[in-house]
């Protein structure tokens, strides 16, 4: 009992989620996943040389 406004609530969400328009700019995100990785990979290079 009382789970009904919740359960509803939470129905509510997850379809706005489901059906809703995701703008993504995928080549935004893929500068930013490349420059990230190109990022790990030096500070890890750095921590090598700093042994």
């Amino acid at each position: 009992m009382g789970r009904g406004r919740a359960k509803a609530k939470q129905t509510k969400v997850a379809r706005e989620l489901k059906y809703a328009n995701h703008n993504i700019d995928y080549e935004r995100l893929r500068e930013e996943l490349t420059t990230d990785s190109s990022r790990d990979e030096s500070t890890a290079s750095d921590q090598e040389s700093d042994r």
